[in-house]
C-alpha cells in the first residue's frame, strides 16, 4: 500500500519540529548552565579579589608596625614623645593598600573624625600601681569596681567577691593587659568601653550618645594602662646620680658636665638643704620633689633643671613604674590624680588640670622637665605640696600604642591591629598585639567616603 505523500511530508515536519524543540531546550539549558557558571566565576573573582585585598591589608599592617618601630627608634630616644609632624599617620600608601594609625587628639576636642598618631601609654593611670582613690575618680567609674580591681591584683589571697558564680577565681597578681579588666567582678561593656564601642576616640554615627550631651564619653579602657615603665639608667646602661645619697662634689661635677649656669653655687645650696648641719638628711620623695628643691632652695631656673633631669634620680630602683606623663595626660587623668592627692576636692583638681593643659598649650617649648608644673600651678597651690609627697609625674614616656587600621585596593580588605611598643630597653619592641578588626570600621566617615568611592571593581 502506497502512503499519501502529503501525510509523509506532514509527519516529517512534525518530526523536525520536535527535534527543533528539543534542540532549543538543550540550548536553553546550556545557556543557563553557562550563565550559572559565569555568575559563579564572577562571584569567585570578586571573592578572590577581596582575599587579595585582605592579604594586602594584612601586609600593610605588618609594614606599618615596622614603620612605627623605625619612628620610635629615631624620634623616641631618651623618653621623648615623637612629634606628630615627624612621621605620617593617615592614608599612608603601602603598595596598593593604605594604613592609618588611630590616635587621640591632644587638644581633646569633640571631633567627629578620628585623630591619627601614636598613643602615649604614659599619659594613662597604671592599673598595677594606682590606689582605689585615683581609680574611683576616673569618669564612668564606681567605687565598687575600683575596689574590685585592687582585689583582683592583690596578693593576700582573700576572696572578697563571689567569683565562683563566674566560674573562675581572682588572679591575685598584677594585670598583664588592660583587657584583663573584662574578668574583674562587675565589669560590663558600658563601664569598660563607654560610648566608644569601636574604641577609636570619637563618637561615630552608629554609636549612641547615651547621656545626650553631644560628646563622646569613653570607658575605663581610655584612661588606664599596665605598661608604664621608665628606666632609671642611661641608654648606655650606666646609673643616674641619686641625689638623695650624692655628695656635694658629685652634684658639682654633674652640674658642670651638664652645662648649667653657676654649677658650684647650685650644688652648694641644694646639698646644704638636703643635708642640714646637726639634723637628719631631708628625704627626697620623687623627681618633682627634687625639682621644687632646685627651684626654691637652689634658685635653679627651669631651663637649667631641664639640663640635669635626665641624669638624676631619687631612688636606686632599676625601673620606675606608674608615673604619669604630665606633658600628654588628658584632663580626666590629671583630674583623677589631683583629686586623689587633694582629699577628693574635685573643683580644685579639675581647675589645676585645666591650668596645666592651658600652660602646656601656650608654652610648648618649656616642657623639658616636671619643673614646669611648679611654674604652671604657682607656689601657693596646695597641689604642689601634695605632688611632692610621692613620685607621681614625669615628662618622659617609653611605651606607645600603635592602633593600626589598613585597607587594600578599592577600599576592600579592612583590617585593624593594636600594638604596644616598649622602648625602655633602648630599642623598640612589641609587648602586645591584639586584632581589633571585629570592632568594625574605625577610620571615620571621611576616609570611608574617600576610599570606598573607588570600589569600582
Amino acid at each position: 500500500m502506497k502512503l499519501n505523500p502529503h501525510i509523509l511530508e506532514h509527519d516529517a515536519r512534525r518530526e523536525n519540529a520536535s527535534v527543533l524543540i528539543i534542540v532549543l531546550w538543550i540550548c536553553v539549558g546550556l545557556v543557563s548552565i553557562a550563565l550559572y557558571f559565569a555568575n559563579s566565576m564572577t562571584y569567585e573573582l570578586q571573592a578572590s579579589d577581596n582575599r587579595v585585598s585582605g592579604l594586602a591589608a594584612d601586609q600593610a599592617i605588618e609594614g606599618a608596625a615596622r614603620y612605627v618601630g623605625y619612628v620610635l627608634q629615631n624620634f623616641a630616644t631618651n623618653g621623648a614623645v615623637p612629634d606628630p609632624t615627624q612621621f605620617s599617620a593617615a592614608a599612608v600608601a603601602m603598595g596598593d593598600a593604605h594604613f592609618w594609625i588611630i590616635g587621640r587628639d591632644p587638644a581633646a576636642g569633640n571631633s567627629t573624625e578620628p585623630y591619627f598618631g601614636l598613643i602615649d601609654e604614659g599619659s594613662k593611670i597604671n592599673l598595677n600601681t594606682a590606689n582605689t582613690n585615683t581609680l574611683s575618680y576616673l569618669p564612668n567609674m564606681t567605687t565598687d569596681f575600683a575596689q574590685a580591681i585592687l582585689d583582683w591584683r592583690g596578693t593576700n589571697g582573700q576572696v572578697s567577691l563571689n567569683y565562683t558564680s563566674l566560674g573562675y577565681l581572682p588572679k591575685y597578681a598584677p594585670f598583664e593587659t588592660v583587657d584583663e579588666l573584662r574578668l574583674v567582678y562587675g565589669a560590663d561593656v558600658n563601664l569598660l568601653a563607654g560610648e566608644d564601642l569601636n574604641r577609636n576616640g570619637v563618637l561615630d554615627a552608629n554609636e549612641k550618645d547615651l547621656n545626650a550631651n553631644g560628646e563622646l564619653d569613653p570607658g575605663l579602657f581610655e584612661y588606664v594602662t599596665v605598661y608604664t615603665r621608665e628606666p632609671n639608667f642611661h641608654s648606655d646602661g650606666t646609673t643616674r646620680t641619686n641625689v638623695a645619697t650624692a655628695r656635694q662634689s658629685d652634684l658639682t661635677a654633674l652640674f658642670r658636665t651638664d652645662g648649667v649656669s653657676s654649677p658650684d653655687s647650685y650644688a652648694s645650696r641644694i646639698y646644704t638643704y638636703l643635708h642640714p648641719r646637726n639634723r637628719p638628711a631631708v628625704a627626697v620623695n620623687g623627681l618633682f620633689d627634687f625639682a621644687v628643691v632646685c627651684r626654691t632652695f637652689g634658685a635653679m631656673s627651669a631651663d637649667d633643671f631641664a639640663k640635669i633631669v635626665g641624669d638624676v634620680s631619687t631612688t636606686n630602683l632599676t625601673y620606675l613604674r606608674g608615673r604619669i606623663n604630665v606633658n600628654t595626660a588628658n584632663e580626666d587623668v590629671l583630674t583623677a590624680l589631683f583629686e586623689s592627692l587633694n582629699n577628693g576636692d574635685e573643683s580644685s583638681a579639675n581647675g589645676a588640670a585645666q591650668q596645666l593643659i592651658s600652660y602646656r598649650q601656650q608654652n610648648p617649648n618649656s616642657l623639658g622637665s616636671v619643673a614646669w608644673v611648679y611654674d604652671a600651678l604657682g607656689s601657693g597651690n596646695s597641689l604642689i605640696a601634695a605632688l611632692r609627697r610621692g613620685d607621681y609625674i614625669t615628662t618622659r614616656s617609653f611605651q606607645f600604642t600603635a592602633d593600626i587600621a589598613a585597607i587594600g585596593a578599592y577600599g576592600r580588605g579592612y583590617r585593624r591591629v593594636k600594638f604596644i611598643f616598649d622602648t625602655s630597653d633602648g630599642y623598640p619592641k612589641i609587648l602586645y598585639r591584639q586584632d581589633l578588626s571585629r570592632l568594625g570600621w574605625a577610620i571615620g566617615e571621611k576616609a570611608r567616603q574617600t576610599w570606598l568611592a573607588n570600589n569600582t571593581q
